[in-house]
């Protein structure tokens, strides 16, 4: 998770910082990347956020804290970059929800681009798969005695794919074509699919 100083200075999530919760790595279970996806167009989806799940700098994203900054804003509005650096735009988000876990969102990394085609062999190879959002927190409440910050209302302005997210559990948790869904047990979407439709069905749905 990006600190909300950004872009004047960025910490990394390995600098100095106090213990944290177990609770960290109470991860949602991953779904294998596809295999086979990177010769259509890249489109990739999974979690930027968790609600009620501390991350390593002490902050606690509660539900609804997105939800009028993404009526506000739309998902075309907030940017897809890479390791949170402006000039390296990698794509663009089509669907930014809440739902029942966390901050679903689903996009398409640009291919004809040298650094989209790059990334992309970087997620079929498993080498980077984080997620990590870039804000300002607009309401907000600190408890003393733990040092927790729980977030109630968030300015969302970019969602990076990193290499370590502030939120461990943070991921993109499938990367796909517009007429690939997830492994063979999940159902598939037909060919005539649009990319609004790869969408359509938040990850937490196809979980249950």
């Amino acid at each position: 998770m990006m600190r909300p100083d950004w872009p004047f200075r960025y910490v990394p999530h390995f600098a100095a910082r106090k213990p944290f919760s177990a609770a960290f790595f109470l991860e949602p279970p991953l779904i294998p990347l596809s295999t086979t996806t990177l010769k259509t167009d890249g489109r990739i989806e999974g979690y930027a956020s968790l609600f009620g799940v501390e991350d390593q700098g002490r902050d606690i994203v509660m539900p609804g804290a997105f939800r009028a900054c993404l009526a506000h804003r739309g998902a075309r509005n907030i940017r897809m970059l890479f390791q949170h650096d402006p000039a390296r735009p990698i794509g663009v988000w089509d669907d930014i929800r809440e739902d029942a876990r966390g901050l679903y969102v689903c996009g398409q990394i640009i291919a004809d681009a040298t650094l989209g085609r790059d990334l992309l062999a970087l997620l079929k190879g498993g080498a980077i798969d984080g997620l990590s959002i870039g804000f300002r927190a607009r309401r907000a409440q600190r408890d003393a005695a733990t040092g927790q910050r729980r977030l109630y209302d968030i300015d969302l302005w970019e969602i990076s794919i990193v290499t370590f997210p502030m939120l461990p559990g943070a991921r993109v948790r499938a990367l796909k074509s517009a007429t690939a869904a997830l492994p063979s047990a999940r159902p598939r979407l037909t060919a005539s699919s649009s990319s609004k439709a790869v969408c359509a069905s938040p990850l937490s749905q196809r979980l249950s």
